[in-house]
């Protein structure tokens, strides 16, 4: 289910600060809290099911403040999610096909570029970030720090900006409701190659002081990505 909202970005990010529910001691804290509020085999399939995620992902989530969980049975989690339509040649549009998991197994997208939103970050900032970390290895020398600054290569259109929410149960976390504000803009960005191309992802969650809880989580290692037309992309 999807409901449209607005045509004009947010004017200041605490239109769309996240509600603050709970502050989980550790990954087991979280784990007992859910285990009565989800169906069992549904929880029990997290980071075993290929393409799913694990507990340690959504405790990371968490603490770092990109999702939230309502104190409900079962919990609703709710994040805040850019898109970024990136355009190319002949009106074609830049999608994901695919990931490499941390785990080894593939996970199938078949959408635009997408990164959840840290707290108090607006659109368009999370989309430069979107674009620094999903196709930073295609665009700044091989992710060398300084050869190119991405702010320098990227257009963001003011005019493209849509927010709609979508309610739908979480593919990466089974069985969990999730509520998902998506804010959507259109680019360009320099430099991209004109074919399929796969990038690197740097450390998905190296940012986290919990460096031993990171490497518990399921992360991305590769994005691989093609060009299709504006009606092969799914709304």
């Amino acid at each position: 289910m999807s409901h449209s909202a607005t045509s004009s970005p947010p004017s200041t990010p605490s239109l769309f600060l996240l509600p603050r529910r709970h502050n989980f001691a550790s990954p087991q804290s979280l784990s007992d809290w859910l285990k009565p509020r989800l169906p069992s085999d549904s929880f029990a399939s997290w980071g075993i099911k290929p393409g799913t995620k694990n507990v340690h992902n959504l405790w990371l989530e968490l603490a770092e403040g990109e999702t939230s969980l309502a104190d409900s049975t079962p919990p609703i989690r709710t994040v805040q999610v850019v898109t970024v339509r990136v355009a190319g040649k002949h009106g074609k549009f830049l999608v994901e096909a695919y990931q490499e998991l941390s785990d080894g197994n593939v996970r199938k997208r078949g959408r635009p570029l997408s990164e959840k939103m840290k707290p108090n970050e607006d659109p368009e900032s999370a989309a430069v970030r979107a674009i620094r970390e999903e196709l930073g290895s295609v665009i700044i020398g091989g992710g060398e720090a300084g050869v190119i600054e991405v702010e320098d290569i990227v257009r963001i259109d003011p005019n493209s900006y849509e927010m709609r929410v979508e309610e739908k149960v979480s593919d990466s976390y089974p069985g969990l409701p999730g509520c998902y504000v998506l804010h959507t803009v259109c680019a360009t960005v320099e430099g991209l190659p004109e074919g399929d191309f796969c990038t690197y992802e740097v450390e998905e969650y190296g940012a986290s002081e919990e460096k031993n809880l990171a490497d518990k989580a399921v992360s991305v290692k590769k994005h691989y990505w093609t060009w299709v037309s504006a009606d092969s992309i799914k709304p």
